[in-house]
């Protein structure tokens, strides 16, 4: 399954997000009673959520109300806070690294260190709300398990007010915090990406891309936003179903017969280390009937230059031949842990998962895994196959 986060039309906020998942299955009685028990310390807030038409679209509107105002807090001290709070590990974790990702934002753009920077707008008890209870719902929708693709941000435009005083729309902090996504300004003349919801959505994206690849929607929920526009004002998260997809590689060619299989087995290793996608060598038989090798490598395009250039001096080849753009099929690749007895200990293994529209087509234990179960039990490699399998 993939998860398509699209903040193209309206941007991104805590309580966007939360709406969008809500609307996807998220539990909203939980959600609220996660949400006001984690903000209890920062100040309370109440939520409620509720059925909304904007513009045509009917969204989930969560509604986050801050019950009091408390003084700013550290960095330091605002973590220590979240650390203590009664909540899952993962939701803890991540929602941490959101809130580092905002702060090393902050401190960035204020010339301080990320021991002495106060939380102003981003440490208050709504937006502590908005990014767990977020972080709650992705992890109980089980979205930690798929991979999820965020589309292009609308960052609005015009000025806002803060704590900082009047700033341009993106905010300092929010261009820092999206400075490897992909964003635009407008469509109209507000903020619409907040910190908070632009930090949610760096951590939890897998990959950013420009367009929504090839997919099959299985259901689409939308989160509303709370100010009014002459278009809706929603974020839009499709859930869907994989289908094979389609990949640009580069190949890379060159014929040696003068390494020795050390040097070789040294070779695979360093253009694996470059970012090879996949490396082989096959047999041949050279001009003047002399054997040799074939070595084929498959790559992305931004690691094809650093590949080729490790090629020449590991090699020493005068010649080196470049396919560029093939097209190839992916099946769709997941990874899910089982923890297996043998001998009386348990053990820790990885599987690769393939699919193809939705159907399983294959399912293999991770070699290295394997490798370390048969080192730490003395069992033969094959024996330790044949028990996990």
């Amino acid at each position: 399954m993939t998860i398509i986060i699209d903040p193209q039309g309206s941007g991104i906020s805590g309580n966007m997000l939360i709406g969008a998942f809500v609307d996807l299955g998220a539990n909203a009685d939980k959600l609220k009673q996660v949400m006001e028990k984690s903000a209890k310390d920062f100040g309370g807030v109440k939520v409620s959520f509720e059925k909304i038409n904007k513009h045509g679209i009917e969204s989930t509107f969560c509604n986050v109300e801050m019950m009091e105002h408390k003084a700013f807090i550290n960095y330091p001290e605002f973590i220590e806070k979240i650390n203590s709070l009664d909540l899952d590990e993962n939701v803890k974790k991540t929602s941490i690294k959101v809130f580092e990702r905002i702060g090393k934002a902050e401190s960035k753009v204020h010339g301080k260190n990320l021991e002495t920077i106060h939380f102003h707008e981003v440490g208050a008890s709504d937006a502590v709300a908005d990014v767990i209870g977020s972080v709650y719902a992705y992890y109980s929708l089980n979205f930690d398990a798929q991979k999820v693709i965020g589309l292009p941000i609308a960052v609005g435009g015009g000025t806002v007010k803060t704590s900082h005083g009047t700033l341009a729309v993106p905010v300092p902090a929010v261009v820092e915090i999206l400075n490897e996504a992909k964003l635009f300004g407008g469509p109209v003349n507000s903020e619409l990406a907040t910190p908070t919801g632009s930090a949610i959505y760096m951590e939890i994206c897998d990959e950013i891309k420009e367009y929504i690849p090839q997919i099959k929607p299985k259901k689409v929920g939308y989160g509303a936003g709370k100010k009014d526009f002459d278009h809706p004002n929603v974020l839009r998260i499709i859930e869907s179903e994989d289908i094979c997809e389609s990949d640009k590689i580069d190949v890379i060619e060159t014929n040696i017969d003068h390494l020795t299989g050390e040097e070789i087995g040294y070779l695979f290793d360093k253009l694996l280390g470059k970012g090879a996608s996949d490396v082989s060598i096959t047999p041949i038989i050279m001009k003047k009937n002399r054997q040799g090798s074939l070595l084929k490598v498959v790559c992305r395009r931004e690691h094809r230059e650093e590949l080729v250039d490790a090629i020449f001096k590991e090699t020493g080849s005068l010649g080196i031949r470049i396919i560029p753009n093939i097209h190839r099929g992916i099946a769709k690749r997941e990874f899910e842990k089982k923890t297996i007895e043998i001998n009386g200990k348990n053990y820790t293994i990885t599987y690769k998962i393939g699919y193809v529209n939705g159907e399983i087509i294959s399912k293999r234990p991770e070699y290295e895994d394997l490798k370390r179960i048969a080192e730490d039990s003395g069992l033969a490699l094959r024996k330790v196959k044949e028990l996990i399998e």
